[in-house]
């Protein structure tokens, strides 16, 4: 396993870099033919190169991704290493051992029969070329299992808020800031405005929800202007909404539309908008407890869960019906950040698990 984790992390797979992640789809493309005895589709939407093996008719998904955040050149400052039972390497934890664990479990299986498996090219960057293979793939299955990393301590993650992303476009009017302002229409005080109007807009929203699994609709990135001796005729507000439910999802999306100005004469356009449905805990349910059931039998202890913020693809086969058990993937930490590692000891442990899953479910 630790061969296998190798070949992948030290083939670089910038999401933003096409032909890295080509490269990297032929990495893993090998490597799975050597576990899974058969090679797969080879599916390049818009430039990106996502993998798809099936075996008779599908009833079980297994969803992972290739591509990293790390830029190009990272293995020079972040370079695979073992020790003391702890690799190392970009892209480890988020989710490179997950397709080995993946590999290796379906690898001691008798038959595959009924499994599918789906590799994307693209789920850092939104999933945008590959949200219809994975949803018309998850159309047919009675379950998916996402093998992205777990959550602290190895929990699996039964939970996950939906994302929406919305740019606020404020028009105003251009004048000299200091011979005429008044002629102006500042759309950088519109902006201002707006962005304290989202901190009301998620209070509204969260009136009634659990304090510590509420929505959050948090501005990123603002600006305005052109130069400094010019009342600002344009500004722009890009905002994150992260939301527990599909409800909460629905709210936001019809409050931002509703958005007003407060600066006579400025106009907004709202872009944007649902991203990822929430993965809710009523699709992991049942799964969960399964899991924990083969947990148990196999001698690996109690499973824990948790509910996390961040979204996966897994959310695009919750949000169509399809159970899906999330967390299936790595145990370590540190995803996206220097410190990214896996726990060598648990990658057989978990693919023990994942295979016993399958199995059953499978059949």
């Amino acid at each position: 396993m630790l061969a296998d984790l190798e070949e992948l992390v030290v083939c670089e797979s910038f999401s933003s870099d096409l032909d890295a992640v080509a490269r990297s789809a032929d990495v893993v493309a090998a490597q799975g033919a050597r576990h899974l005895g058969a090679e797969p589709e080879r599916l390049v939407v818009n430039g990106v190169t996502h993998l798809r093996w099936t075996f008779g008719t599908p009833r079980v998904l297994l969803l992972g991704h290739h591509d990293t955040v790390w830029p190009m050149g990272s293995l020079d400052t972040h370079p695979w290493s073992v020790s003391d039972g702890i690799a190392r390497g970009p892209g480890i934890f988020d989710m490179k051992a997950g397709l080995v664990q993946m590999f290796h479990a379906l690898a001691s299986l008798p038959s595959l029969e009924g499994v599918c498996v789906l590799v994307t090219g693209d789920e850092e960057v939104g999933s945008d070329t590959s949200r219809a293979l994975i949803e018309e793939t998850a159309q047919r299955c009675v379950a998916t299992f996402v093998l992205e990393a777990s959550a602290d301590g190895g929990a699996l993650k039964t939970a996950r808020k939906g994302t929406s992303a919305y740019e606020l476009v404020v028009h105003g009017k251009a004048a000299h800031s200091g011979l005429e302002p008044d002629k102006g229409i500042n759309a950088a005080t519109e902006a201002a405005h707006l962005v304290l109007a989202l901190d009301t807009l998620a209070e509204e929203v969260n009136i009634g929800a659990p304090r510590d699994w509420r929505t959050t609709v948090v501005p990123t990135v603002v600006g305005a202007g052109t130069t400094t001796n010019t009342v600002p005729a344009e500004a722009r507000v890009w905002v994150d909404v992260r939301v527990p439910t599909l409800t909460a999802q629905e709210r936001v999306d019809v409050a931002m539309r509703a958005l007003k100005t407060t600066v006579a004469g400025a106009g907004l356009v709202v872009r944007g908008g649902p991203n990822r449905p929430p993965l809710e805990e009523a699709s992991s349910a049942e799964l969960f407890t399964r899991a924990g059931l083969l947990a148990q039998r196999l001698g690996l202890g109690q499973l824990s869960a948790a509910a996390v913020g961040g979204a996966s693809d897994g959310n695009f086969t919750a949000g169509l019906g399809c159970p899906t058990l999330d967390g299936l993937g790595a145990v370590g930490g540190g995803a996206h950040a220097d410190h990214e590692h896996v726990v060598v000891a648990e990658m057989a442990l978990r693919a023990q698990l994942l295979a016993a899953l399958v199995q059953e479910v499978a059949r």
